[in-house]
């Protein structure tokens, strides 16, 4: 049986909604043992979100079971001096604690990174926030598509027609958890060659401007302001969306060799020395004189067709799926990205593994997201506070 990377790693997870859990789950997945340090009343606040009413009031929403595979639920107040108690002695022998609240909360709170590490100086402490921990703005609250807006990344979106434009799916906490899943690898294994734990602070605005070098690049270096093109690509012409006889497709041809290839599957090769498509540069600032007369032949079949025809001819292209066309297509089936774990009551969910496939130390998806609290008698059992003794706890709101 293979060995996952992080086994044997205890992380303790005192996050919510998207950013941290995203994190947490790529731990989860890689075998570290994550606890979900939740408030006894109705813990994540994930676990309302969904589109099934009857999932939510189970607090076990469908925006929770998206990413809290492989871990295991504890229920804790943190503000009782009992909590708190509770949870330094947990970070004793803890690796990684992860948390996404405002700066100041956990210190606040008594259990913040100088205290913790004062207990366990190899402790990996991670802290997501909007902003970060310190700056102008670093107290203000912040969501998925506040940053959006302040990051630039809603006004380089869209066309003439329609910007800003928000992302379809919450861009900015998704990369800020990968950025801090990263992160926290990379404290990891300084943490292998020196023993040393450390601080970690992840901004969801810091996350995402990186995504938008190149078009960052245009302006820093090049002085060029963002140009709103919709779907087209502006490195490259032609490189975008185009109709066909029954839809629409993505074609990228980005290299000389590529654009002539279209001109001759097209049927076209008298555009290859139109000196308005000729070179580079010169198809890139045609491009609106370009489209429609590669739509007008385009538009004699259907994507299909045209996307054998160019990928035969070398010139990437695709079709423009809907969401669930796209999990069902045949590449993702045998890449296996979807996995299938039972939730109780409920019957077998769907849910994403881990997408990058170790040879020797590959992730799984083990065990369904858990019920609130469904691990609390089995680890403060471990911690050694017997059952009588958190059934008192549970009475006064502690657990």
């Amino acid at each position: 049986m293979s060995t996952r990377i992080l086994a044997g790693i205890k992380v303790l997870d005192l996050t919510n909604v998207l950013s941290g859990p995203f994190t947490s789950l790529h731990l989860a997945l890689l075998g570290a043992e994550v606890i979900k340090v939740e408030n006894p009343k109705d813990g994540d606040l994930a676990r309302k979100l969904g589109i099934l009413p009857a999932l939510n009031k189970r607090l076990m929403g469908t925006s929770f079971l998206a990413q809290n595979c492989n871990k295991k639920s504890i229920t804790l107040n943190t503000k009782s001096a009992e909590g708190k108690a509770i949870f330094l002695r947990m970070a004793k022998d803890a690796d990684v604690v992860v948390e996404n609240f405002r700066p100041g909360v956990m210190d606040r709170l008594g259990i913040g990174y100088k205290t913790l590490a004062g207990y366990n100086p190899r402790l990996v402490y991670c802290a997501i926030s909007g902003f970060g921990q310190t700056g102008p703005d670093a107290l203000f609250p912040a969501y998925d598509q506040i940053i959006q807006g302040l990051s630039g990344e809603m006004a380089v979106n869209g066309d003439e027609r329609l910007s800003p434009l928000r992302t379809g799916f919450p861009v900015c906490d998704t990369v800020g958890g990968l950025n801090a899943a990263f992160a926290v690898m990379a404290a990891l294994f300084h943490r292998e060659r020196t023993g040393e734990g450390q601080f970690i602070d992840v901004a969801l605005l810091d996350s995402i401007m990186p995504l938008m070098g190149w078009v960052a690049a245009n302006l820093l270096i090049g002085k060029q302001q963002p140009v709103l093109m919709g779907n087209d690509n502006f490195t490259a012409a032609p490189s975008g969306t185009f109709r066909t006889a029954d839809g629409f497709i993505n074609i990228a041809a980005n290299k000389q060799e590529q654009w002539e290839a279209v001109c001759d599957v097209l049927g076209l090769p008298e555009l290859k020395k139109d000196p308005r498509f000729e070179e580079r540069d010169t198809r890139k600032k045609n491009r609106k004189a370009l489209t429609p007369l590669l739509e007008e032949k385009l538009v004699t079949k259907p994507t299909a067709a045209w996307v054998t025809e160019l990928n035969d001819s070398d010139v990437p292209s695709g079709a423009i799926l809907g969401l669930e066309e796209a999990l069902r297509q045949p590449q993702v089936v045998h890449r296996d990205v979807l996995k299938k774990v039972p939730l109780t009551g409920f019957g077998d969910i769907e849910v994403f593994g881990l997408t990058a496939q170790f040879e020797k130390t590959p992730g799984a998806v083990d065990t369904p997201p858990p019920e609130l609290g469904e691990h609390n008698a089995d680890i403060y059992a471990a911690l050694g506070i017997p059952a009588a003794e958190q059934a008192e706890l549970k009475a006064k709101g502690v657990i």
